[in-house]
């Protein structure tokens, strides 16, 4: 199990674990291209009264405030994705044309987008249109999706290369208990992280949301959310999200070596963390405890080391067994294991359809209902 201190690393090299959960990503794009219009950027303009420049920046924060960071790396790697594909074909990227999105399309679908000649997945090119779509309405400039160009090629695209959904795998509960058997109770970050991937699990929260939390309510300018420990219960979570507040209540476990809430507070109190990020990096081999805050990266990093030292999945090789783990293996463990009605657990992932959180169930009894018998057969 590796030791290493925590640091930044750069997506490029990283791997695709640590890119957006592509989920949430296409979600939270579909949103900006189908419902309310995307805000427009507040544009530098000579003629504005020098009194306003001021608020000209704050409305600049509000737009940037708009979309979570995930989105916005997102929406800026697959704008530059296109804009490099438009000057090595010598195609002029204004004004958005329907029929040069099309050949763009056609050339991610074919492999012929990059030099690496591999083709992207049905998936990924939908992000790409939504983001292409996001970034020309925030240019002023709207791309009609509509348009036959685009759509006929999609329907295409969609017709030959759709797959089944490549889903991460669930940490079930008794994984989880052998990950957490995996980490040192000796150190600052074994406890840090202990705590992370029992709140991760218990809340269903998204490894965002896990690392944008803060101690308290209005603590730091970046945080997305804040908890709230309550002697008896539990935990209650607040979390910020693209379409409002939501709050998460996480109980108390049946022990406190697989309790969150044990393992948050002996965190908070041996971290000495009293106000600001919860989870923060580690250094001096574990037992060192800074000031800034967690990438969400680290969530999908802890998972996947995690679960490869417990052995999870030990039928597969290392290779395959590296691919199946990330952030969102907490989600869907939650999903999958927690046998309640099934309205609690999406209240749980704050999912705005039960078809969404059927997504995430890995493990659930798909012939409880039997028609075939209903019907009289």
């Amino acid at each position: 199990m590796s030791t290493t201190d925590d640091a930044p690393r750069s997506s490029a090299a990283s791997g695709d674990d640590d890119m957006p959960d592509i989920v949430d990503v296409v979600m939270e794009m579909d949103d900006a291209d189908h419902g309310s219009p995307p805000p427009l950027p507040a544009i530098a303009n000579p003629s504005l009264p020098a009194h306003l420049e001021a608020l000209a920046g704050r409305a600049r924060d509000y737009i940037e405030a708009a979309s979570s960071a995930n989105t916005r790396r997102a929406y800026a790697a697959d704008w530059k994705h296109f804009s490099s594909w438009c000057r090595r074909q010598g195609i002029e990227m204004f004004p958005p044309d329907p029929q040069v999105a099309g050949l763009y399309i056609a050339a991610c679908a074919s492999g012929t987008a990059t030099g690496d000649k591999k083709p992207n997945t049905v998936s990924t090119i939908e992000r790409r249109l939504s983001s292409l779509s996001w970034n020309f309405a925030q240019r002023g400039q709207p791309l009609d999706r509509k348009d036959r160009h685009i759509a006929t090629v999609m329907a295409g695209v969609r017709n030959t290369h759709a797959s089944p959904p490549r889903q991460k795998e669930a940490i079930l509960p008794e994984d989880l208990i052998a990950m957490l058997e995996t980490l040192d109770r000796g150190t600052l970050r074994g406890l840090r992280d202990r705590a992370m991937l029992l709140l991760g699990f218990a809340g269903g929260l998204r490894r965002s949301e896990i690392v944008g939390l803060d101690v308290g309510s209005d603590q730091t300018e970046d945080g997305r959310g804040w908890v709230e420990i309550f002697a008896d219960k539990g935990l209650l979570v607040t979390l910020r999200g693209k379409t409002g507040w939501r709050e998460v209540e996480i109980g108390r476990g049946s022990s406190d070596a697989t309790c969150p809430v044990v393992a948050l507070q002996t965190w908070l109190r041996l971290a000495r963390i009293a106000h600001g990020p919860l989870f923060r990096r580690v250094a001096g081999q574990g037992r060192a405890v800074g000031v800034d805050r967690l990438n969400d990266q680290e969530v999908a990093r802890l998972v996947k080391r995690a679960a490869l030292a417990a052995g999870v999945r030990g039928d597969l090789s290392e290779g395959e067994r590296a691919k199946k783990f990330a952030g969102h293996s907490l989600r869907a463990g939650l999903a999958s294991s927690a046998e309640v009605d099934e309205r609690y657990v999406q209240k749980q992932l704050g999912h705005a359809s039960a078809e969404m959180t059927r997504r995430y169930q890995r493990r659930r009894d798909r012939f409880r209902i039997n028609l075939t018998k209903a019907s009289g057969l």
